[in-house]
């Protein structure tokens, strides 16, 4: 097992009721806050959640998947919103609760995570879930808005759990899953490139993705979906937006073209972005085979030489790094899509507290800023864009450099023990 478990064992001093009682008292606060802001009825529920739900409900509830063209949605989402029309409640109400459940679901995998690093210290999981509970853009994402920000993201960070935890199998089937839910799962995607090139996990387990991904579209196609438009949902959706920024804190926050010349510069973008993510791929291998090297010189002819090396910690920080750094190169992306960065940042903080604690605060203050430009037109005009663009990048730069620490720190000799902070979340 690798280090995230590696302190020693110490009696929990937890008492199981206290801990049990105060986080359902977090919950309760949490869904409070939310249901005070059931009642806002955004503009993406005016003019698209509102009337999909309207179509299904006219047309059958399921069976109103016969066709998906009414959606730009894949249909996992979808079924949730066939199921609330069964229910006696209002479609703005339960659209919302569905997001909020997972936020739920989300803090808990979140406290799995951090769990790993101090199972005897529970106090520690808890607080970064609940942190997580009240960040403004989790709470702002379900309870006003009612975006699926926080679905796909909760398979994402329960598919980092499983990968932790050592099963390949189920990791890839949550990302699948996440993928099934929204395109912008693929955010994440680079780091299992990495897990499969490091050989933490077996490549035939990246199989598990598309193979959920079409396990969930097979109900629509029973119901007699095109099989083919299920499948090339997502592609229809880049064209979508042809602004090279629609709020996000990204790099075009910095680039100015008059309008008709930003296709260009869209498909430009695109290509530099898939080629700078290749080389952090390329160069967190590298790393990582280097760091297997040290194990080898290390422990001598007991571990086979090169032998890849990837620690729990430098794993989270790989996440971190391209939750961050892929919408920050990819133009025309929304204020929302920072959302995974904005959870597992708080974990890598709690992950790295002496070194990375003021990593979410930059995160937020870039991310939920961005949606205030949204949610809050009145106050747009003190808002700046470019500077919530500089907050996001001096949060990659920090992950990135903890990430460069990681790795050196691994290849030295004795430096696969935990690290300094590990001692400092045992004080």
């Amino acid at each position: 097992m690798s280090e995230i478990t590696a302190e020693e064992p110490r009696q929990s001093t937890a008492d199981p009721t206290v801990l049990i009682l105060t986080a359902m008292a977090a919950v309760m606060a949490a869904l409070s806050i939310r249901i005070l802001m059931l009642d806002n009825e955004s503009t993406d529920f005016y003019y698209f959640l509102g009337p999909w739900y309207q179509y299904i409900a006219n047309n059958g509830g399921f069976h109103a998947l016969s066709g998906t063209g009414f959606s730009d949605y894949n249909v996992p989402y979808l079924y949730l919103m066939a199921a609330l029309t069964y229910l006696p409640v209002a479609a703005l109400t339960g659209i919302k609760c569905i997001s909020i459940l997972f936020d739920l679901a989300l803090a808990y995998y979140t406290f799995r995570i951090v769990a790993l690093r101090s199972p005897q210290r529970p106090w520690r999981a808890l607080g970064a879930a609940v942190i997580v509970l009240f960040l403004p853009t989790v709470v702002t994402n379900s309870g006003w808005w009612g975006q699926a920000d926080a679905i796909f993201t909760t398979f994402l960070v329960g598919g980092v759990y499983h990968i932790l935890r050592d099963r390949p199998w189920w990791a890839c089937s949550f990302f699948g899953i996440a993928l099934a839910f929204k395109l912008q799962a693929v955010f994440l995607f680079p780091l299992l490139l990495v897990l499969v090139l490091a050989r933490r996990i077996p490549w035939r387990s990246l199989l598990a993705i598309p193979a959920v991904y079409v396990a969930l579209d097979i109900p629509a196609m029973l119901l007699g979906s095109d099989p083919w438009q299920l499948l090339t949902v997502y592609a229809r959706q880049p064209d979508t937006y042809k602004d090279l920024t629609l709020n996000a804190p990204s790099v075009y926050q910095f680039v100015s073209v008059p309008f008709e010349e930003q296709d260009g510069v869209r498909h430009a973008g695109v290509l530099v972005a898939g080629a700078l993510v290749l080389v952090l791929i390329g160069l967190a291998v590298w790393a990582i085979r280097r760091a297997g090297q040290a194990v080898a010189l290390e422990n001598g002819p007991t571990v086979r030489e090169g032998r890849p090396k990837l620690t729990d910690t430098g794993l989270l920080l790989l996440a971190a790094v391209f939750a961050i750094a892929v919408p920050f190169l990819l133009p025309s992306m929304h204020e929302r899509y920072f959302y995974v960065a904005d959870v597992i940042s708080v974990i890598i903080a709690f992950q790295l507290p002496g070194r990375l604690w003021y990593v979410p605060v930059l995160v937020q203050l870039s991310s939920f800023g961005s949606y205030l430009k949204f949610i809050a037109p009145s106050v747009s005009p003190y808002l700046s864009m470019p500077a919530h663009g500089v907050l996001m990048l001096l949060a990659l730069m920090a992950v990135l450099r903890a990430a460069i620490g990681e790795f050196r720190r691994s290849w030295t000799p004795g430096g696969l023990e935990p690290a300094p902070e590990s001692a400092a979340l045992t004080a």
